[in-house]
């Protein structure tokens, strides 16, 4: 199947890892321009040593003069942004919602929500100014549903399936597309870290908890779910949200 993605100019935050690196590698596959975005200078750097088609950049997306610049230099080397996939996120801390310490909900915040804001704002800028775009998010299974122990988590992926759906329809008139993907668990770096800290899950017996009707997903299959959002087959979707879960929010 072919996606119309050859020669386009990608950027992906978070790409050095998890599903953020399988989307790098798919969208290489196809003939793309992929820049990766990641706090982690040494992976990013890595990652753009074993495949030819990828630049790599260090940012943190919650310093908005860095990420404006970022997006700038891109631009300026590459002449346009086709398409941005913001999927930079954490997860912090497992725990009744009263006990949640200040400090996890700003980090979980600032990063899943206000890094994919300042992300968008940026991207937004430059797609814009050439009337063409294509942004894929990264939301989550609990930006469609509660989730008990996860409530900063669970906040701000709804946040940003709330930007993915406003977005979507204030550029629409200008030829820019938004939409979401909502994974479930993924075998990733950070879903390793969420299944060590469920040593001490308070809601271990919780139904989100448990393993999804088809178990846990590789991020590749995430990452075609991307590669679909912002190819050419799905030209007349925005302000969606593809569902990638496993079964999981069909329970």
């Amino acid at each position: 199947m072919e996606l119309g993605l050859r020669g386009k100019v990608v950027v992906i935050t978070g790409g050095a890892s998890g599903i953020g690196r399988a989307a790098a590698q798919a969208f290489v596959r196809e003939g793309a321009r992929v820049t990766v975005l990641d706090r982690d200078r040494e992976a990013a750097a890595l990652l753009a040593q074993e495949l030819d088609g990828i630049e790599a950049l260090e940012l943190d997306v919650t310093a908005a003069a860095d990420v404006d610049a970022a997006f700038d230099a891109i631009v300026e080397r590459e002449g346009r942004i086709d398409v941005g996939v913001n999927s930079a996120g954490v997860i912090r801390g497992l725990n009744w919602l009263h006990s949640v310490p200040e400090s996890d909900w700003d980090t979980t915040l600032t990063v899943n929500l206000k890094g994919v804001w300042l992300c968008m704002r940026a991207e937004l800028r430059h797609m814009a100014a050439e009337r063409a775009g294509v942004i894929v998010n990264m939301a989550s299974a609990a930006g469609l549903v509660g989730g008990p122990g996860v409530a900063h988590y669970t906040a701000s992926k709804w946040g940003v399936l709330g930007l993915t759906k406003s977005a979507a329809l204030e550029y629409a008139s200008l030829g820019i597309r938004v939409n979401a993907v909502a994974p479930g668990t993924v075998d990733t770096p950070m879903g390793d870290g969420f299944a060590i800290e469920r040593q001490s899950d308070p809601f271990a017996d919780a139904v989100v908890r448990q393993p999804h009707p088809l178990g846990i997903a590789r991020p590749e299959q995430i990452a075609d779910a991307i590669l679909y959002l912002a190819g050419d087959c799905s030209s007349f979707a925005t302000g969606a949200t593809l569902v990638v879960d496993g079964g999981f929010s069909a329970q």
